[in-house]
């Protein structure tokens, strides 16, 4: 699982490990990336009718891992679905593409990059990144392969989403730090939008995470799209 915070105790640290170390899987990512609009709504709009997305909404990407995917839980209750119909409801509806791949990494995401391009989005949000840090990836290789894939998508025309990592220093301190600095200096080189608080709440608390303590429960997926929200928001406003 991705993690865009540290927990600061060692107990939060303990289970964040645990956390991120599920999420990389044996490696491979799965097959049976999931597309098309995700169900149901919140508040007036019961779980489970489909949502009605004018056919001029814009189309938004999700190109992630196992997090993007919702791992151990219905497509719908994950964040991307979550968020559909949070914004859906504000007004501003949208398309979209789960392509969340539990166990991906920013190599594979640059693999699969061409063929997201393929269903013309408008916006991509990138979530990767973790899974690399968990295995020890050389930091240059994966900031190489985020600046690969915004770069591809930035050359279509559509808009990027970055979203931001931190890892426990499993492998030192200094490695670290080089992998959080990765998004912040990408994201501004590039001039893309980075949104680094996104898992702030949900990671490492027991509370909002399966009884695996591994990966966000139904609970912790809408806190994650609460965390998300107003930065899509803003972007969809924009376009």
């Amino acid at each position: 699982m991705l993690v865009e915070m540290l927990v600061r105790h060692r107990f939060g640290t303990l289970l964040l490990a645990s956390f991120l170390f599920a999420c990389a899987d044996s490696g491979q990512p799965e097959s049976g990336t999931r597309l098309g609009d995700a169900w149901e709504g919140q508040g007036s709009q019961a779980r489970g009718d489909r949502l009605e997305i004018p056919a001029d909404a814009p189309k938004v990407v999700f190109l992630g891992d196992s997090l993007s995917a919702g791992l151990h839980l219905e497509e719908d209750l994950a964040f991307p679905a979550v968020l559909q119909r949070r914004l859906a409801q504000r007004g501003l509806p949208f398309h979209l593409v789960n392509a969340g791949v539990s166990g991906d990494t920013t190599a594979g995401g640059l693999r699969r990059i061409e063929w997201i391009l393929k269903q013309y989005p408008d916006v991509v949000v990138v979530e990767l990144g973790a899974n690399d840090g968990l295995r020890g990836i050389d930091v240059a290789a994966i900031e190489a392969n985020l600046r690969g894939i915004l770069k591809r998508i930035q050359e279509s025309s559509a808009t990027p989403v970055l979203f931001g990592m931190r890892i426990p220093p499993s492998y030192g301190l200094q490695y670290s730090n080089a992998f959080r600095e990765i998004y912040g200096r990408v994201a501004e080189d590039m001039q893309v939008t980075l949104i680094a608080d996104w898992l702030e709440g949900v990671g490492g608390d027991p509370r909002y995470n399966l009884p695996d303590g591994l990966h966000p429960n139904e609970r912790g997926h809408e806190l994650l799209a609460q965390n998300i929200e107003e930065h899509l928001a803003d972007i969809l406003e924009g376009l």
